[in-house]
């Protein structure tokens, strides 16, 4: 720049460094916004199913730190994931608008979700609104509405009726009562089990669905139902309530055996029933802490090292921490961390591709409609201890 150059222009050429130190500034500020992916969860941290959602998002948790930790690329960018957790106290209503303001608010492309009731509600919407709903319930409607952009994370509990039936048929008798949750989740089980247990030969003594979510004396619902003489108690919520139930249940006499839906977890309910002692002759599936295989086994050590040593891992942890991390690995081969239908075409093979080490559900895959394939474990309580065992083996 010459003594000649007009003076406005000088001014103008000067001050173009700092224009372009400011646009760089405000360029690496919307840079560092738009890499932070806002992965969402809605579900009870409230109210008696608490420590059920609690669960979930400590396994979610888990995850995200390793995720940070390890670095996440995604079509040659860097990003980081933060978790968005609201509560919905269980409502399918809550849930609904939890997963909207989760998604227009922080854009988030996957929402995870512990309850059926909630999973419907946002199915109604997930496609037109572009998330992917990451559905924790065994609940086999889940994945038969056709929603492309629905992932069912555990197993569909219909595998577990009729081996959970034989065995305590066999071992009590085939007369059952039945004393499940009211949430939709339990309404679905009953749904399937009440047909099936009859169609075995059994007898339905009595049905008396409760509210586990608000209620913690259960006697007189307990009463109703052991007034009928069964052999075998159907019952199934979040593992604290249920404990209660079993708890009461054998406080005012009964003698049979627990049949327990696969949302409550033994090792939790020991911790109210004061010991395995209450729930001899149970049957359910099996907690985190007593599987053997690399996956659980390393998730159940991390998980001890990262919320305590008296704390167990339990399945909703382990399997929403599995697909936490496999949501990381989808993006990855889907070279987007925004479209919903290209990461969830890549679910699968991320899942396929996840380290044994971190697969701590033990996954082998995503089926045609969107349901994981995984092979679980199930346990009976017997001489007062958790026993592993085969779906299988129940068969023979």
């Amino acid at each position: 720049m010459t003594s000649t150059t007009p003076l406005r222009t000088r001014r103008r050429l000067a001050a173009l460094p700092v224009a372009a130190a400011l646009a760089a500034a405000f360029g690496a500020g919307t840079a560092f916004a738009q890499d932070t992916v806002k992965i969402g969860f809605t579900g009870p941290l409230s109210g008696g199913a608490a420590l059920y959602g609690k669960n979930v998002v400590n396994g979610m948790e888990m995850a995200i730190k390793e995720v940070n930790a390890a670095g996440l690329e995604v079509g040659g960018k860097k990003y980081k994931f933060e978790l968005v957790a609201l509560d919905d106290k269980y409502s399918p209503a809550d849930a609904a608008i939890n997963a909207r303001r989760l998604v227009q608010q922080h854009q988030s492309p996957a929402v995870f979700v512990p309850h059926s009731g909630g999973i419907y509600a946002m199915q109604a919407f997930n496609e037109q609104e572009k998330f992917i709903v990451m559905a924790y319930s065994s609940t086999p409607k889940i994945t038969e509405t056709g929603n492309k952009l629905t992932i069912r994370i555990p197993p569909t509990f219909n595998s577990y009726i009729e081996p959970f039936t034989r065995y305590e048929m066999k071992k009590f008798g085939k007369r059952v009562g039945m004393l499940p949750g009211d949430h939709e989740y339990a309404k679905n089980w009953s749904q399937l089990f009440g047909p099936a247990w009859e169609k075995a030969g059994g007898t339905i003594a009595s049905n008396n669905p409760m509210s586990y979510n608000r209620s913690a004396d259960f006697y007189s619902g307990v009463s109703r139902v052991l007034a009928e003489k069964p052999d075998v108690l159907f019952v199934g919520g979040p593992s604290e309530p249920t404990a209660l139930v079993a708890k009461q249940a054998r406080e005012l006499g009964f003698k049979g055996g627990f049949l327990v839906m696969d949302q409550a977890k033994f090792d939790e309910m020991a911790k109210v029933t004061g010991g395995l002692g209450a729930l001899e002759g149970s049957i359910g599936v099996l907690p985190v802490a007593y599987d053997e295989r690399v996956g659980p086994k390393s998730f159940a050590e991390a998980y001890r090292k990262a919320y305590g040593a008296d704390k167990d891992a339990t399945t909703e942890s382990s399997y929403n921490y599995t697909l936490v991390h496999a949501l990381a690995g989808a993006m990855k081969l889907a070279g987007t961390t925004s479209d919903a239908a290209a990461i969830r075409a890549k679910l699968g093979d991320a899942l396929k591709a996840l380290p044994e080490k971190i697969n701590a559900g033990s996954f082998k895959g995503v089926d045609s409609v969107g349901g994981t394939i995984v092979d679980p474990l199930v346990a009976t309580v017997e001489g007062g201890k958790i026993k592993p065992v085969n779906l299988s083996d129940l068969m023979k």
